[in-house]
């Protein structure tokens, strides 16, 4: 009998372990990767990717969670379609060769409650390097409207362009990335 108790305990254990984790799908019309890189040295240009997509999960109680995001690199927009169509070319991303940068983590870093930070891996024109996520304003509560958990945060990174083999026009347009992304993403039903 108190073998079969203990092995109760063990899977119920288990089962609340796994039910403790929330999974997260974005909201795609609040989430958008931006990027801003410097022009020649006068002007900063900035642009965006309008489809992006993301699982995440979250145990707020154990302090862990998991992203995987893909952002469709032919969404690129940066306000003017010859610049965007000399971006999406070889020169750049070469979205016909690579139609995605990804995203994937299985860490996140949080201080007492706040998450602070995600460190994983980017992928991008078949490149992958370790990246870290800085995490700001990181909030989940019940969305007034939809009447379901959303959490969202503003995420930030710098990356280094020639580090994923993207060098055309370096130095003259910059090697060094700024990117924001802002971040919604309502809990799976």
């Amino acid at each position: 009998m108190t073998l079969k108790f203990a092995s109760s305990m063990v899977a119920a254990l288990f089962a609340w372990s796994a039910a403790a984790a929330d999974t997260y799908t974005n909201d795609p019309a609040h989430t958008f990767p931006n990027f801003e890189v410097s022009h020649l040295g006068f002007s900063t240009m900035r642009g965006r990717f309008n489809k992006t997509t993301a699982k995440i999960t979250v145990d707020k109680a154990a302090k862990t969670g998991s992203v995987e995001a893909t952002v469709d690199a032919a969404s690129l927009d940066t306000g003017w379609a010859k610049r965007d169509e000399h971006l999406k070319s070889g020169d750049f991303f070469n979205v016909e060769k690579f139609p995605t940068v990804a995203f994937k983590s299985d860490s996140f870093k949080f201080d007492g409650d706040k998450l602070v930070s995600v460190p994983g891996q980017l992928t991008m024109l078949g490149v992958t390097k370790p990246v870290t996520l800085q995490i700001a304003n990181f909030k989940c509560a019940p969305h007034p409207m939809l009447k379901r958990e959303n959490c969202g945060a503003e995420i930030s990174t710098t990356i280094k362009r020639s580090d994923f083999g993207m060098s055309f026009g370096l130095p003259a347009v910059g090697d060094d990335i700024k990117i924001a992304i802002e971040l919604e993403a309502l809990k799976d039903s």
